[in-house]
This record gives structure tokens, sequence and C-alpha cells, in this order.
């Protein structure tokens, strides 16, 4: 018997013009929250509405309310919340629907829906923080937490891997390169997970609606842009990518939230999608291993082939480039599935 839900039910109804309210589960993601949609009856008919469950054992929900009040209050679109219940560990928040940025991409469509999620980007970049609740640091040790990940639980425990001292040396060397490139970056307010699965396309507006984004920081410039346009769940050709670059280059230039010229603001780019898919690679890892998610095993080939991608162009992570391609890509297409061998889009990669 799902307790979780037979209570959620029960504070949802009683809350006015909820008396009736019947949950029908939309999603979970890769937490432990889960979220249903209820309807409502509001002063102008009946309309949907987002119950999130997020057992307070396992999450806390102070962050995702106070982040989701300020972004809102400040016009970033985030969904409403109407009542909360930290306790318990429910939220009743507005319904932006099933829409999902990731289902409607296309060669077509690419243009036009990253135009808009990069306009959202930019004025989330330029938030200022909560009074009630200062954003985290992207620092050091969150950096190298991220990407410990990788060894942890994609070499070693879903690869197999028994890592040498060399290899452990190598990966040390690469992270601190990774590292340091992260830290000199311009700090900006962070979502963290700014992808096409946390971005809902509106019919009502260009811009997306934006969820998820309960993990905020303040942190490196480009975190948001490469999780983006090098997303985990779908590949654009590089001429795409480079001209989407460029594009959000100039206007956060003109917000003044850097000074980057065109090769460095690449460079942070590259190195910092590095990091991100380190990190994400090793979650994936650790969704199936730990949590029984096997789904994001399929995205762990297209994660770690940008991975080879970027490397690369770093001479600096020659060794690092070098390990990736001759031992660790072979052993993922055996164990896991292979790498993507095209792009979406209207050219070849």
């Amino acid at each position: 018997m799902d307790t979780r839900l037979q209570k959620m039910t029960q504070w949802v109804r009683q809350i006015s013009g909820f008396e009736q309210a019947a949950p029908v589960a939309v999603s979970g993601d890769a937490s432990f929250r889960r979220y249903f949609r209820v309807i409502g009856n509001t002063p102008t008919g009946q309309c949907p509405f987002i119950v999130m469950d997020a057992p307070p054992e396992h999450e806390d929900c102070r962050p995702f309310l106070a982040i989701a009040r300020h972004w809102h209050a400040r016009g970033v679109a985030v969904p409403d919340v109407l009542e909360d219940d930290l306790e318990q560990g429910f939220l009743l928040l507005e319904d932006f629907g099933d829409r999902l940025m990731l289902g409607e991409l296309t060669p077509d469509t690419a243009d036009r829906l990253y135009e808009g999620a990069l306009t959202e980007l930019l004025r989330i970049q330029q938030l200022t923080e909560a009074p009630d609740y200062p954003l985290p640091p992207y620092d050091t040790a969150l950096l190298d937490r991220e990407m410990a990940l990788f060894p942890d639980w994609l070499l070693t425990r879903k690869l197999g891997f028994e890592l040498s001292n060399g290899d452990r040396a190598m990966l040390d060397t690469a992270f601190a390169y990774l590292r340091e490139s992260a830290l000199a970056q311009p700090e900006v307010t962070v979502h963290r997970d700014y992808h096409s699965r946390n971005l809902l396309v509106r019919p009502d507006s260009d811009l997306p609606g934006v969820i998820d984004f309960q993990d905020a920081v303040r942190g490196p410039v480009t975190y948001d842009l490469v999780s983006l346009l090098k997303d985990c769940y779908i590949r654009w050709p590089e001429a795409d990518i480079a001209r989407w670059v460029e594009q959000y280059r100039q206007i956060s230039l003109t917000a003044g939230l850097h000074k980057a010229d065109q090769d460095t603001f690449r460079q942070w780019f590259e190195l910092m999608g590095m990091q991100r898919h380190l990190k994400a690679s090793g979650i994936f890892a650790r969704l199936s291993i730990r949590d029984g998610k096997d789904g994001y095993l399929a995205d762990i080939p297209r994660t770690v082939h940008y991975l080879l991608e970027a490397s690369a162009k770093q001479g600096a992570l020659r060794h690092f480039h070098e390990w990736l391609s001759d031992t660790v890509m072979p052993r993922i297409e055996q164990v896991i599935g292979p790498a993507p061998s095209s792009a979406m889009g209207k050219e070849s990669p």
C-alpha cells in the first residue's frame, strides 16, 4: 500500500477547491521526488495542478520553496507555489503541462526553442540571491565530489576497472585542470540541471517553463550553458553548438556577466562540459546500481563521448584522452552499448 500517496491525497483534499482531488501520477525523477496531477476548482473553472511528493527523510523542500518563490517573483518561469507542507514534504504547484523540450526538439524547431531557453537562462544568471536563502557556492569541494562520481560509480562499480596508482594520478591531474578552469570563471546564479528534460514548452510563451532548480548554486558562467547545449539526452552537430554558444556569449557579454572573447569563452565551455559529463556519467551509473533505475544507462555512451570529443582538443589532457579512447570507451561499448554514431541536425556532425 502506498501510504505516501494516501497522506498526500488527504493533504491536498484539505485545500479549498481540491476536496475531490484524485492524484494521477505524472512522473518521478532521478531523486526520491514524485509528481502527481490533480484537478482543482478555481474562480476561472477547473484547472490542473501538480503535487510534489518529497519524503522529508530523503528530500529537503526548503531550498526548492525559497528558490521558487524568489525566482518566480522576479519573472523567471518557475512554477508558482500555491500551498506547502514542509513537515510532510508536500507542495501544490502550478502545472506547466507535459511538453518536455526534449520531445519537441527537431532540426526545424531547435533554433526557436534554444533561443527561448537561452533568453530564460540569461534572466536566471542575472538574478540576485534570495535574502532568506543564500545559494551555496560551486566550490572546490563540490566540484571534486562531483568528478569523483566518475571513477567511484562508473569506472569501478559499473565497468569493473581496478584503477592503478598511475590511473588515479592521471585522473587527479585531469580533475585539477578542470577544477581550476571552473573556479576561474565569473560567477552567476547556476540552475545546475538546465537541460531539455527540465524545460517545458508552454503554448502561451516562447520562453520555457523551468523545473528541478532546487540544487541551484553560485558558480561558473558556462555551467548551465553546457548543460543545455551538450545535453546528456540529445546531441547536436558542432556547427549548431558553436553558433548557439557564440549567441549566448554575446548576449551575456552585453549583460555584463563576463568579459571573455570568443576563444576564451569556448575554452571555458569545453572544460566545464568535461566536469559536468564526468559527474553525469557517474550519476547515471549510480542510479542504476544503487537505485535500480537502469533507464539512465543508455545515456552513458553519449555522455562519455562528449568527454572524448572535448579532451581531444586539450593538449594538457592528452593522456586522459588516450586512456578514455583506448581503455574506457571500449569497455563502455562492451558493457553498456555503443556511442552515438550521429547527431541531430541538418548536417553531419
